[in-house]
């Protein structure tokens, strides 16, 4: 089985927009290819898990979704990086979806099980990175481990949310690229215990 790391897509790889509900507003944070690019040459696998719920809100139609998601990976492939897979929940909250039932939006992990089953994956060795709590606690309903970042809403994420959730990420991170730094030291290190 191999290994991956999981990515949320706003706030983590580009600008937090609130939706992105046009093309223009897809932003590329800093350094965010380079991180990928690194994911790429270390062989874990690169998949994005991303909720959506823009579509159900009626915001823009779920076909939107997939141009957003043409844009990024032509950004990426410019740069000579890729992405292994892409999850996208498109449902919305409970309140605002009559199917917000499903396992997978986060932080229910349906996501990162789809993909381990399609992409045949060992979600105990690993990592996601994300913005926000659901994210973390997503990387623990899974058994993997979790990264905050501070870009997007992690910084007040941190300290609004952090005090109170019963779940800890593993790492913070100012961004992409020092979480990738720490995921593979991590690795490193826990391959030297084993």
């Amino acid at each position: 089985m191999e290994r991956a790391v999981f990515l949320d897509r706003d706030g983590t790889i580009n600008e937090e927009m609130g939706y992105v509900n046009h093309l223009d507003r897809f932003v590329l944070l800093p350094g965010a290819v380079a991180a990928i690019r690194s994911i790429n040459a270390s062989g874990l696998k690169a998949v994005v898990v991303t909720n959506q719920s823009g579509a159900a809100r009626g915001y823009f139609p779920v076909a939107f979704i997939d141009r957003v998601h043409e844009k990024m990976l032509r950004l990426f492939s410019e740069e000579g990086a890729f992405l292994d897979g892409i999850y996208i929940c498109s449902h919305g909250p409970p309140s605002a979806d009559p199917e917000a039932g499903c396992d997978c939006r986060k932080p229910r992990p349906g996501l990162l099980l789809q993909a381990a089953r399609d992409l045949n994956l060992d979600l105990s060795g690993s990592y996601v990175v994300g913005d926000r709590f659901q994210d973390v606690e997503m990387a623990r309903e899974a058994g993997a481990r979790a990264v905050l970042v501070l870009t997007g809403y992690g910084r007040g994420e941190l300290q609004f949310v952090g005090p109170a959730s019963p779940v800890k990420p593993d790492f913070v991170a100012a961004d992409l690229p020092q979480a990738v730094e720490w995921i593979l030291a991590d690795l490193r290190i826990r391959g030297a215990e084993r």
